[in-house]
């Protein structure tokens, strides 16, 4: 079993992180944090001509049928960047809902236009913070229209399509909604990460259709949010990476007393602290990965043990990357701030930590144990 990327996959990293070096600094992410926007669209723009929208969605319908290997670099790359962009919600979430449940004409319409970046989508699962059971959703289907508050829904304001879970008389379903009309109301939601909007959406007799046309297994539903975490757990440690480095570059560049900062044992302990949780954090997103590209039973463990300890590594290195630079690490001026953000929004969406940590526990009990 080798969990190493290819040399080609390789150079898709270089090539992500080249592009976003040159079109998504820093000063981008504080242009949207200061402003009233939600998002970068000329940068969307250009990952959208690069293909990334299109990474795992199948040539049948206008994508580049690459696997989740090459989504993994990306989503790492958005993460190392802190990138202002919808590219979780539309393409780990949104594009996979519709792949996975939709019907060949559902497929054709919707897939092309969010391959190429023409549509932006997401889903609209829970419905207030901490109801994350599926059986709690009040949201219903009646006919061809749906009703229910959800809230938050991650890139709600420039999404075009919102896949929303309801019930319905039959059971479980996921709903294509498009966001221009007049029964969907959206409702801005404060969040620590301004560079990502959050909304309520209130959905009143909104047209709806339904995904496939059927009722969808729970565990279904639950095997894509699985696929979702392995990616989140790709841009958190991105968000890790990007942490220990601007720490350590500080470090040998600020000096007291006259010797850098990072001479001093204090600050080479918080250094080696970050590493070795991005360097298990890594490990484990290998495993996620490896799972969900080649569809592994494991896919529930891996994904839960890629999902906590991504959480965890990059909530610790934004936290000590702030440290690190002392009294200026709090200040707006600084960057540091934008790793903190990203860290504390990834960690919350689809479950917190304390949610992953019990399907992982979950899932090492529900393990076969092997006789010696």
């Amino acid at each position: 079993m080798n969990f190493e990327f290819s040399e080609e996959q390789h150079l898709l990293r270089d090539q992500a992180r080249a592009l976003l070096a040159e079109f998504c600094p820093t000063d981008t992410v504080r242009a949207v944090l200061d402003s009233d926007n939600e998002w970068d669209q000329s940068l969307w723009e250009r990952v959208a001509d690069m293909g990334w929208t299109a990474t795992v969605i199948p040539e049948a319908y206008g994508g580049l049928g690459l696997s989740h290997y090459e989504l993994a670099i990306l989503a790492e790359e958005m993460g190392r960047s802190v990138a202002p962009l919808p590219f979780s919600s539309s393409v780990y979430l949104a594009s996979e809902a519709i792949l996975a449940f939709g019907s060949e004409g559902q497929k054709s319409e919707w897939l092309p236009k969010l391959a190429s970046g023409e549509c932006v989508g997401t889903v609209a699962m829970w419905e207030r913070p901490g109801a994350l059971a599926l059986e709690q959703l009040a949201t219903r289907r009646l006919g061809d229209t749906v009703s229910g508050v959800k809230s938050p829904v991650p890139d709600a304001g420039v999404a075009d399509v919102v896949v929303v879970l309801a019930h319905s008389d039959a059971g479980l379903e996921a709903c294509l909604v498009p966001m221009d009309q007049a029964g969907v109301q959206q409702q801005c939601v404060m969040t620590l990460d301004g560079s990502r909007g959050h909304s309520t959406l209130t959905l009143d007799n909104a047209q709806a259709e339904v995904l496939g046309h059927n009722t969808i297994e729970p565990s279904a539903w639950e095997r894509l949010i699985d696929g979702a975490a392995v990616m989140f757990a790709w841009e958190q440690l991105g968000v890790a990476e990007s942490a220990l480095t601007q720490a350590r570059d500080y470090a040998l560049q600020r000096f007291a007393f006259g010797r850098a900062i990072g001479s001093y044992q204090a600050i080479k302990h918080k250094l080696a602290a970050m590493y070795v949780k991005n360097t298990l954090a890594r490990s484990n997103a290998y495993y996620g990965v490896w799972a969900l590209a080649e569809n592994s039973a494991d896919l529930p463990l891996a994904a839960a043990t890629a999902r906590v300890a991504g959480i965890q590594a990059a909530a610790f290195a934004a936290e000590e990357n702030i440290q690190t630079h002392g009294g200026m690490g709090f200040t707006w001026e600084f960057d540091c701030h934008f790793y903190y953000r990203r860290a504390k929004l990834l960690s919350l969406v689809i479950g917190s930590e304390a949610v992953w940590q019990d399907r992982l526990v979950s899932g090492l009990t529900h393990q076969p144990t092997v006789a010696m």
